[in-house]
């Protein structure tokens, strides 16, 4: 008797190809954030794809890496702006330069637990 969860299964294929393409999705994403150091239009366009392929990746391990890039990209852009405005009394530049460690941080530690195939907290 098979069952979904049998190698030679139809369906567990299917999963198993399905989990390989939204793991190579994340790992694109992640890319696109690193690169939005540089260029935030990268950015944006990790945060339109974590947004449309949101409900892919539901009940995975990448769905916390999926949040873990969403929570990181809207901090950033409060944390930017707030930092921006504030840069003429100097202390915005201070909140940038904070900003910009924590968002490297965040990337480092979402992107070695997406390499260990773990989930993110």
């Amino acid at each position: 008797m098979m069952n979904n969860h049998d190698p030679i299964h139809p369906q567990y294929s299917q999963n198993l190809q399905k989990l390989d393409s939204n793991r190579q999705l994340t790992l694109i994403i992640y890319i696109l954030y690193a690169l939005g150091l540089f260029s935030g239009i990268t950015a944006i366009i990790a945060i339109i794809i974590n947004y449309v392929k949101q409900d892919d990746v539901r009940g995975t391990w990448l769905h916390t890496h999926f949040d873990w890039q969403i929570k990181t990209f809207w901090c950033v852009l409060i944390v930017g702006i707030i930092g921006t405005l504030t840069r003429f009394l100097l202390i915005g530049y201070v909140i940038l330069f904070v900003l910009t460690l924590w968002y490297i941080y965040r990337m480092v530690k979402g992107f070695l637990a997406f390499n260990e195939r773990r989930s993110i907290e």
